[in-house]
């Protein structure tokens, strides 16, 4: 269950879907673009779309008394509409493009009877929820532990995880947001892994340039939830074309 299959597909899961179980989903993907801040999922309201990147990145964001904070990263690791596989039909938050890409979506009622008709397809993303789960734990415990060094090295190390070439497209306005930060803090911040010859940042734009430069910033905040993905579902970076 963990091995990478012999097909097309670049997402993490979609890859390592036995062929019987790909078959149950195959004839309703769709391929599509994911273009910049497109919503993936809406807070409170019913899915009627998953999606599967291939590349980009999807942003899930908790909001209340007019604030808000990335609480998990979606790349081409995983999947939107996890609640579906937990026999739920909502989104407790909202999902939206971070950094445009692809992806195959599929509409939630197939989906749900393909999940009926195979319990190792259910087993395999069961296994993926729980990384999100994971994910998610360590952001709220990071978030409110770890200084903003620190978690702006552990975001940057995630999307590099996702991206090719550690070329991250963002504004420091939307990373403030990501972060649950100031914009001020946020410029401080890279100013700071950039004097330390870690990032390259100019507007608009962040090249990672030393990856393990980042890891001793994030002192610690990274890695748990990368190393459950291991155990769960094999290499993070595993996927066709992603090595």
């Amino acid at each position: 269950m963990t091995n990478p299959k012999n097909n097309s597909y670049k997402n993490g899961l979609l890859c390592r879907l036995n062929p019987d179980d790909l078959a149950l989903l195959q004839p309703h993907l769709e391929p599509c673009a994911l273009n910049l801040r497109m919503n993936l999922e809406q807070a409170a309201s019913e899915i009627t779309t998953m999606y599967f990147l291939e590349d980009g990145i999807g942003s899930v964001v908790a909001r209340t008394l007019g604030r808000e904070a990335e609480v998990a990263l979606i790349g081409f690791e995983g999947m939107t509409g996890a609640a579906l596989v937990m026999g739920a039909d909502y989104a407790a938050h909202e999902c939206f493009v971070q950094l445009p890409g692809n992806a195959f979506r599929i509409g939630a009622e197939p989906f749900k009877a393909a999940l009926a008709n195979s319990p190792t397809l259910r087993l395999l993303l069961l296994r993926y929820v729980q990384y999100l789960h994971i994910q998610t734990s360590y952001t709220a415990l990071i978030n409110a532990r770890a200084n903003l060094e620190e978690r702006l090295a552990r975001w940057l190390l995630m999307c590099d995880d996702r991206v090719h070439g550690g070329r991250v497209v963002i504004t420091h306005e939307f990373l403030a947001i990501m972060l649950g930060s100031r914009r001020p803090g946020v410029t401080v911040g890279l100013q700071v892994l950039e004097g330390r010859g870690f990032i390259y940042s100019r507007r608009g734009e962040v090249r990672i340039r030393d990856r393990s430069g980042l890891l001793a910033s994030a002192n610690g905040t990274y890695g748990q939830p990368e190393a459950d993905y291991v155990r769960l579902l094999g290499d993070i970076r595993s996927s066709p074309d992603l090595t």
